[in-house]
């Protein structure tokens, strides 16, 4: 088959002619729950998740894999980043609570955001979460505050804006000094929250988090963002006393979208981190800090398509062929938001030659709600499964209610079982919260 590089593992073309991922049918997949629908690979997610603990396992033992939630949380996915034996980051309390909904252990667990509200601080200090990621002043107040109104000392990481800009997409870079996360390096407003955490005396600093973007393909940004670190936690273990126990260098590794895009591997980040902060600690004469590394993409992106139905085919006769789909931004805002890339074929025609150059159009009331430009895929017909690959990241958790779409279900496929994980919205859902003028 063709593409196999940006498919879940488990991805084949069956004896229909038909896309088969986790040994179900794509097409029968689509006719049986509908479309629009998020295909997860059970084994694809599992891969990755082992990928990452054997990459760096194999170079320290100091080493946790938290996985940051935001690029697909659900109750499932928890269960299933427990079972394998990743930490999870949150960043909001919707997200805190799909993870308690699974169980997860609350001691493994991370809380992130640049403006965590009281409520949410009071739910994790409640809950028990392990650490909270600090990225403001307010927060330390906040956090002290609800930390001694319990009783409690609260363990938490600083996070840190080091000044590395990665090649990426500008509205995913973020550890450059003007970013809304975190302190600031440069304006010394980092060395500030240090030495306040230090002498909060409800919170114990643990360790440094720095965040420097997404999609990264290129390493050597990593490495300078260590770099930077560990320079600024000499001058912080010299001025305040800190010894830093964790260093979080964040996520971002990329995948690839389209078969021209070339990624680096898991075992070259993991080379990567742990020989940067080896070296860091050895330069500087600390003890190594246990490394964090926070992949989400790198986990899930690959592991899911998202199926449609074809259902115009519209051609301008020297222009383009519009082909439009039954979905479009309220499933997958990336294309809008970051001009993001993507391939397309059609799952009832998986053996077909791709000879048509069409544009793939969502169904919203808007011109730029387009999937993928000028892509290759079989002469498409209405009703024809259409799939989209690498959508498992940022695709179901950016989903939205645009022109009252209700939201996709999602599906996780293994060794030819399926099952629900997420259930699809009606329109009755998506009017549930509404109430009439006079109420």
């Amino acid at each position: 088959m063709t593409h196999t590089l940006i498919y879940p593992h488990t991805t084949v073309h069956n004896a229909a002619g038909h896309l088969e991922i986790g040994g179900c049918d794509v097409v029968d997949l689509a006719h049986e729950h509908g479309t629009p629908l998020f295909i997860y690979d059970e084994q694809s997610l599992r891969d990755q998740c082992r990928a990452y603990h054997a990459a760096f396992g194999a170079l320290t033992d100091l080493y946790e894999i938290v996985y940051a939630s935001k690029a697909f949380s659900c109750r499932a996915m928890c269960e299933l980043v427990a079972q394998e034996g990743l930490s999870l980051d949150v960043a909001t309390g919707g997200e805190l609570a799909a993870a308690r909904a699974a169980a997860f252990p609350p001691a493994r667990i991370y809380f992130h955001g640049n403006n965590k509200s009281v409520a949410e601080i009071e739910l994790g200090l409640d809950v028990g979460i392990g650490h909270f990621v600090v990225d403001s002043f307010e927060e330390i107040e906040r956090l002290e505050a609800a930390a001694a109104e319990r009783g409690q000392r609260q363990q938490v990481l600083v996070r840190v804006t080091p000044g590395v800009r990665p090649a990426t997409h500008d509205f995913v870079q973020t550890g450059q000094q003007d970013s809304k996360f975190g302190f600031g390096l440069a304006d010394g407003r980092a060395a500030e929250a240090v030495r306040r955490l230090r002498g909060a005396a409800h919170l114990e600093l643990v360790g440094v988090h720095a965040h420097i973007g997404s999609q990264i393909f290129a390493l050597d940004s990593y490495r300078r963002e260590v770099e930077v670190l560990f320079i600024a936690l000499a001058d912080w273990r010299r001025d305040v006393g800190f010894e830093c126990c964790i260093f979080n260098m964040g996520g971002g590794l990329g995948i690839r979208y389209t078969e021209a895009d070339k990624p680096s591997s898991i075992a070259a980040l993991a080379e990567v981190g742990v020989s940067a902060v080896r070296e860091g600690a050895a330069r500087h004469g600390m003890v190594m800090p246990k490394l964090f590394v926070e992949p989400g993409r790198s986990i899930a992106g690959k592991a899911a398509v998202t199926a449609y139905t074809v259902g115009t085919v519209k051609v301008i006769p020297g222009v383009r062929t519009y082909v439009a789909v039954d979905g479009g931004m309220s499933d997958n805002l990336r294309p809008m938001l970051y001009d993001a890339r993507y391939e397309a074929m059609l799952a009832s025609k998986a053996e077909m030659p791709a000879t048509e150059v069409v544009t793939i159009a969502g169904k919203h009331c808007e011109s730029g709600d387009v999937l993928v430009r000028d892509v290759h895929i079989a002469p498409p017909e209405p009703g024809d499964i259409l799939v989209t690959p690498g959508t498992g990241a940022y695709g179901y958790a950016m989903a939205n209610n645009y022109n009252a779409q209700p939201r996709p279900a999602v599906i996780m496929v293994a060794e030819g079982r399926a099952r629900v994980i997420i259930a699809r919205e009606t329109w009755d859902d998506v009017l549930r919260l509404q109430r009439p003028l006079g109420a």
